[in-house]
């Protein structure tokens, strides 16, 4: 070593992003804690909660977490806070996310942000005026099927797609009852607004804005209130044709994906392994072994004139799914070192359409949405061959 050579001496360690999580629910303690905890430069602080059965099996996880029995105790304490997450139901996404932008605080809210587009373009014009975060988790952008496919169009690989059906269907005869299902308008229940969202948000981001929506909904199940089996038709701007169904009534599952092009087309069967690996207690820890991946056994197929299921087509690797990249680019946000990964004015433009298809089902036409500006716009185009995630 010469003597000419200098030496820079490395900073501090940048202390973990404190994060409040209200709600240890379903999306609370399967979602949002394990990947919270498992994100470099994040750290679980608070759950908000008032359930003592709840409490118990997040300290078992998370021995060391703090407890608030309501989300005003987290503004109390905001200048001990960096983050906070909301994962509680659907009716109180709007008034806890306006009452922690008001405390300063930047803030993840579960989908779907709001019940309408109004009400989500006025937290995301808050948040702007507070200059502050506001992310909305949209984890399904980070599935396997979705990456991979997201690859193949932005490769090229399916020539021009004008045609994408996309499915989320379950088996589940018998409704399970909660808000999730109930008809009250306020809790803003039902397979539209829940699964909806995800397929909603997928066909926008790989292919733009949309021009017209056409839906059909209904309530199958005896005892069920809400939307149990709805089909939505999106026609994009770009002439691309989205054909998206959920259902809690699928007696036999379609492909999750069938997606035609020009010259090929792809079809996946099977949902991303990560949740139910999450619900299982399996967390995406470094050197804990791959993450997110399936066998080959359920890799879709890409090819032309020949159906998947009689080995038409050749098998294509499914790209690992990657939940915890979310809340990585949530704190290389916070940090300044990112973009937001999901910003409120793309779950806008989903909720224009879950909107407009609520519209299209009750009185049974087909329709038309204006023209968005190109800041509104939930997605990158297909035509444009970038990836979108």
């Amino acid at each position: 070593m010469t003597g000419n050579a200098t030496h820079e001496t490395p900073g501090p360690p940048e202390a973990p992003l404190r994060v409040g999580l209200v709600g240890y629910g379903l999306a609370g303690s399967v979602f949002h804690a394990p990947l919270i905890a498992a994100t470099k430069g994040l750290a679980l602080d608070t759950v908000v909660t008032s359930n003592e059965e709840r409490r118990a099996q997040a300290r078992a996880e998370f021995p060391d977490v703090r407890f608030a029995a309501s989300p005003k105790e987290l503004w109390d304490r905001a200048d001990a806070l960096d983050l906070i997450v909301i994962a509680s139901p659907n009716r109180t996404h709007v008034p806890i996310a306006t009452a922690a932008l008001g405390a300063g605080l930047p803030v993840v809210v579960d989908k779907p942000v709001a019940g309408t587009a109004a009400e989500a373009r006025e937290l995301a014009a808050l948040a702007e005026e507070r200059g502050l975060l506001l992310s909305v988790f949209q984890n399904r952008r980070w599935d396997n099927d979705f990456l991979t496919l997201a690859r193949l169009i932005s490769d090229g690989e399916l020539g021009d797609v004008h045609r994408f059906e996309s499915r989320f269907e379950r088996w589940r005869p018998q409704p399970k009852g909660g808000w999730r299902e109930s008809g009250d308008p306020q809790e803003i229940g039902g397979l539209l607004y829940d699964l909806g969202s995800h397929v909603v948000d997928q066909a926008l981001v790989l292919f733009g804005p949309a021009v017209r929506v056409y839906a059909e909904s209904d309530v199958r199940r005896p005892g069920a209130a809400a939307d149990d089996d709805t089909f939505l038709a999106i026609t994009h701007a770009n002439g691309v044709r989205s054909h998206l169904y959920v259902s809690a009534t699928a007696a036999q599952l379609g492909p999750r994906f069938r997606v035609l092009g020009s010259t090929a087309g792809y079809v996946k069967y099977g949902l991303d392994p990560q949740e139910a690996a999450l619900r299982a207690g399996a967390r995406p820890t470094p050197g804990d072994g791959p993450w997110g991946e399936e066998p080959e056994a359920l890799w879709g197929r890409i090819g032309s004139g020949e159906s998947p299921l009689t080995g038409g087509g050749a098998p294509i690797r499914t790209q690992p799914g990657d939940y915890p990249a979310y809340y990585a680019a949530v704190t290389d946000a916070l940090r300044g070192r990112g973009d937001n990964p999901v910003t409120a004015l793309q779950a806008a433009a989903a909720l224009d359409v879950l909107e407009a298809a609520r519209r299209s089902a009750r009185e049974g036409v087909t329709v038309t949405l204006p023209a968005a500006p190109p800041s509104a716009s939930a997605s990158t185009s297909a035509d444009n061959k970038e990836q979108p995630v």
